[in-house]
């Protein structure tokens, strides 16, 4: 019998008392547990998925994304021979180091922190769970976050390199100062190379948020679904998958993903909010999810065979024409949603209030929260001190960013 997951692959960074652990439950399944427990991931439920969380009563927030991804992911996995509660751990963290206002968010931070070793959402992911959320404390008192096993750490590091270590990507998975941990979780495996459950949660992301988005965008009325046959409305889609989501594919390529998506039926032809037309549309995301997820299962059983698929013993294999009608998908909602006029101008504004409030916690940080004022007057030097406000600014939600920005700024 094939041993899926060694002693090894449950190892935690720090050691803990017999006392902390509930002999009725499996070591992933507590860091599942440990994970829905945490501040951070309930911080998701008000912070911006496509759009702000209360601009409309159906659209989804970032906590919700990531329940949704949890639930393809652990089927997904499971389906492939992972352990179900490791997939679902690193889908449910996928997001956490995500700031205030999404991706828009980052860009903002990443600014502010250009000096400092940059900002990223996934490496933000890693501290967060590593050091910043309260659980577990090393023997001289430095916090262990929630300590988790290898296994779960190494599943939710998508980019799995420091900054700038990959070539051409401006993405990266840890700081210099979360390195040792790092290290520990990815001793023995190849540089740069996704553990298996990594790649699970990535493309469970991908299906996701392509899929959902697509259908926020139709619910909320920002797109009327008739605009995808129409030809000035299609080119310009084009346009925006070539340039952000697939630029190694041809436009061709891309407009026969979405010839073949809408081929399909499952794409409303119009939708006017009735229960039906939700129904419609609803069926619509279920059906296009399972044929992303089945395409890419089968492929990767048509090389890997069968057995569990685990760690670092296999690659997830997706086919081309899977990731065009993916690519395709996210430039629809990146076309009628995120790039629309309204969207750019206030994105802009969301960007001032970062840069306002980083200015504000660094003029006065006793405004920063208990935890990381402590963290603040243990810093070394201003680059370590600047690190805590960019921390402090990453954990708030939209909500409590704009209220402070009202108030301070």
């Amino acid at each position: 019998m094939r041993v899926t997951y060694t002693a090894r692959d449950r190892e935690r960074w720090v050691a803990e008392d017999p006392a902390h652990k509930r002999a009725d439950r499996d070591d992933f399944a507590r860091d599942r547990a440990r994970l829905v427990h945490s501040a951070s991931l309930r911080r998701l439920s008000a912070k911006t998925q496509v759009l702000q969380p209360g601009s409309d009563d159906f659209i989804r927030n970032r906590l919700t994304h990531s329940l949704e991804v949890a639930q393809i992911g652990r089927e997904f996995g499971a389906a492939l021979g992972c352990d179900a509660d490791v997939v679902d751990t690193a889908c449910l963290a996928h997001d956490l180091g995500h700031p205030p206002f999404g991706h828009n968010g980052e860009t903002a931070l990443n600014e502010v922190a250009a000096d400092i070793g940059g900002f990223e959402g996934n490496a933000q992911t890693l501290r967060i769970l590593t050091r910043l959320e309260p659980k577990r404390f090393q023997a001289d008192g430095r916090p262990a976050g929630l300590n988790l096993t290898r296994a779960s750490l190494d599943a939710t590091t998508k980019y799995p390199w420091p900054r700038g270590e990959l070539a051409g990507s401006a993405k990266f998975g840890v700081y210099a100062d979360d390195l040792p941990v790092f290290a520990w979780f990815r001793e023995g495996a190849t540089p740069g190379r996704r553990a298996f459950e990594a790649e699970v949660m990535d493309w469970s992301d991908d299906v996701a948020y392509s899929v959902h988005d697509v259908e926020d965008a139709i619910a909320s009325g920002r797109l009327d679904p008739r605009r995808l046959r129409d030809t000035s409305d299609v080119d310009a889609v084009l346009d925006v998958a070539t340039a952000t989501y697939a630029s190694d594919l041809s436009r061709d390529a891309l407009g026969a993903a979405l010839e073949r998506i809408l081929a399909t039926g499952t794409v409303p032809t119009a939708y006017a909010g009735t229960r039906s037309d939700l129904a419609l549309l609803k069926d619509m995301t279920s059906r296009v999810i399972g044929r992303f997820v089945h395409s890419v299962e089968a492929a990767t059983r048509d090389r890997h065979g069968a057995g569990a698929l685990v760690r670092h013993e296999a690659d997830l294999v997706v086919p081309v024409a899977t990731r065009a009608e993916v690519a395709v998908l996210k430039a629809v909602a990146a076309h009628f949603v995120m790039n629309a006029a309204e969207r750019v101008e206030l994105m802009a504004g969301e960007r001032e209030v970062i840069a306002d409030l980083v200015g504000a916690y660094r003029k006065d940080p006793t405004r920063l929260d208990a935890d990381l004022l402590a963290d603040h007057e243990a810093a070394p030097d201003d680059g370590a001190a600047l690190r805590v406000v960019v921390d402090q600014v990453a954990s708030l939600t939209d909500v409590r960013a704009l209220d402070l920005h009202r108030r301070w700024c």
